[in-house]
């Protein structure tokens, strides 16, 4: 654990993430999972999110009650299969601001392209919490980020599923200032790009595609 990668730990994350990695498991579960899952995740990349106070009245007395403070945050869906996990963590802040970045591969550069690109205005007035479950080269999540602080973001977080140790490194070397939040920091990545022992293709495993 450092202060670039947390790993969160909780039993019920490994739990269900045991249950996700299952091939077993059907579409319909593997959604359902990846949604409770999320939530628990959004817990732990919320934690220091700046409170101030106001006045209530509880059925008892006047009190100084803690309230967020500032812009709302924006939840930044990778698509596709970042829309999982945004689900989600929008069930847990239904009052964020979402955003969404398209990025393909290029199979002869293996570079990845922009092809969507729609997000909040005032970024760089909000926290910015990029969702994608899989962190495998690194490659797409770096370009993501990229794009954003070229938006204005400032303040950035990265919350994924999964990732991989050639991930992690690629994101700590191009964007040391952007903390990573993961349910499991797994071995490697193998010939294809996949990580292992993973669990798959997100989204196909989410979307029901081959």
């Amino acid at each position: 654990m450092s202060d670039h990668l947390t790993i969160v730990d909780h039993p019920l994350v490994q739990h269900k993430l045991t249950l996700m990695r299952d091939k077993t498991r059907s579409t319909a579960e593997f959604r359902q999972l990846l949604r409770e899952i999320s939530q628990l995740l959004a817990y732990e990349v919320t934690r220091s999110l700046a409170l101030g106070t106001k006045t209530i009245e509880t059925p008892m007395q006047t009190m100084q009650a803690p309230v967020l403070e500032g812009k709302k945050l924006a939840l930044i869906s990778i698509l596709r299969a970042g829309n999982g996990l945004l689900d989600g963590v929008l069930e847990l802040i239904p009052s964020a601001r979402v955003g969404f970045v398209g990025l393909y591969r290029d199979e002869e550069t293996l570079q990845p392209v922009q092809y969507y690109f729609k997000v909040p205005e005032s970024l760089e007035d909000r926290l910015v919490i990029a969702v994608d479950p899989m962190l495998a080269t690194g490659n797409s999540s770096v370009a993501a980020i990229d794009l954003l602080k070229q938006a204005g973001a400032k303040n950035i977080r990265f919350l994924c599923l999964l990732a991989a140790p050639e991930g992690v490194k690629r994101m700590a070397e191009a964007h040391p200032d952007v903390p990573i939040v993961t349910a499991s920091l797994d071995s490697h990545l193998n010939e294809q790009g996949y990580i292992v022992p993973g669990l798959g293709d997100a989204g196909d495993r989410m979307f029901g595609t081959k």
